[in-house]
């Protein structure tokens, strides 16, 4: 069992005494904005759909993506959630020594767990504001098989540039870069930093729909590569992995194009603004380090602080943010903020100003 994960919302309802949809979940990574309301809809009027079984291997699911995407079907395959297809890697991709670049997302090192593979952290700088030198990673990854990246990453918030990361990518010929774009979907404009139809067969990307439109619950994720690295996957794939709902909300998604596009945007533009205003409500207070980030979410160091005593006073208002203490590459000083509706950030704000 997985136990590198952060806010758990059942546990901390269950301490309280409260019904789980009191607790304000600040903890969790999904679009303040979501689901989209046409999408929630379609849901509730398809919810017959899972009075059957789906397609074995979500055929119509994978080619309403790729045409969406404008990739090759067969360069693309459906998982449980990305969690599901980062749990095959190691085994699918038959690594022996990974490199994970940090401090990131728990799964990456667990997945090497589970198969017995060898890994290392290569960690960031904190006073580079956790951003990569790709010149040193392109030395500290030398004789690692498989590398994972997250682009933008959780939970710096921070996005290497593509034309860097396509440069590392190329440079690097006999590793496998897992490139993990979960988050992408919330950066401005990160239509160009994507890693998708780059042409580089030792790349493989990681897609999820649960972030960008607050689906996890469905747990759609997407693996894209080229047709010889998808084979490896196939042998590893269990048939019906992804519910029906799951399909009905790709198909839906992918193929209503102007919908979803607006509702990104959207996204982007009320983050852009509460990444800002947020910032500036806490940058008055002296106790706090906040670092950039391009994503839904804010990396914060607490100066004064520990995490579990933060944690703890915003719990007694039923408030739920993430403890970092569990990532490796940051301490006991940190905590993620993910950012929700105005009025909510607002609140969190001025009572984190009063610590």
């Amino acid at each position: 069992m997985i136990k590198g994960h952060g806010g758990n919302i059942y546990d901390l309802a269950h301490r309280l005494g409260c019904l789980r949809s009191e607790i304000i979940d600040m903890s969790s990574n999904v679009n303040p904005l979501g689901p989209p309301p046409g999408l929630t809809a379609f849901l509730t009027e398809n919810i017959a759909a899972v009075t059957a079984l789906p397609e074995a291997d979500a055929e119509e699911a994978v080619r309403a993506f790729a045409k969406r995407y404008n990739v090759c079907p067969e360069c693309v395959l459906a998982g449980n959630g990305t969690t599901e297809i980062i749990y095959t890697v190691p085994r699918a991709l038959g690594t022996r020594q990974a490199c994970i670049l940090g401090p990131t997302y728990s799964d990456y090192a667990d997945a090497c767990l589970m198969h017995g593979v060898q890994y290392k952290y290569l960690i960031a700088d904190e006073a580079l504001e956790f951003k990569h030198d790709t010149d040193r990673v392109r030395k500290k990854i030398r004789g690692a098989d498989t590398v994972f990246i997250c682009n933008p990453n959780n939970p710096t918030g921070v996005l290497i540039p593509s034309d860097e990361l396509e440069f590392l990518c190329k440079t690097h010929s006999d590793i496998r870069f897992v490139i993990d774009e979960s988050y992408l979907p919330f950066v401005g404009n990160g239509e160009a930093e994507t890693m998708l139809n780059r042409g580089l067969p030792n790349v493989l990307v990681l897609n999820s729909m649960s972030k960008i439109f607050r689906i996890p619950g469905l747990r759609i994720g997407f693996l894209i590569a080229s047709e010889p690295l998808i084979e490896k996957f196939r042998h590893y794939s269990l048939p019906w992995n992804v519910n029906s709902l799951a399909h009905a909300a790709v198909i839906y998604l992918m193929t209503q194009e102007a919908e979803s596009d607006a509702f990104i945007a959207a996204t982007r533009t009320f983050l852009e603004t509460e990444r800002k205003r947020f910032a500036e409500m806490l940058g008055t207070a002296s106790g706090f380090r906040l670092f950039p980030s391009e994503t839904d979410f804010i990396l914060i160091r607490l100066l004064e602080k520990k995490a579990d005593e933060v944690c703890a006073y915003l719990a007694q208002d039923k408030i739920l943010i993430r403890n970092c203490a569990n990532f490796t590459g940051l301490s006991d000083s940190f905590i993620r903020i993910s950012l929700k509706t105005q009025e909510i950030n607002d609140m969190l704000a001025e009572k984190m100003l009063r610590l």
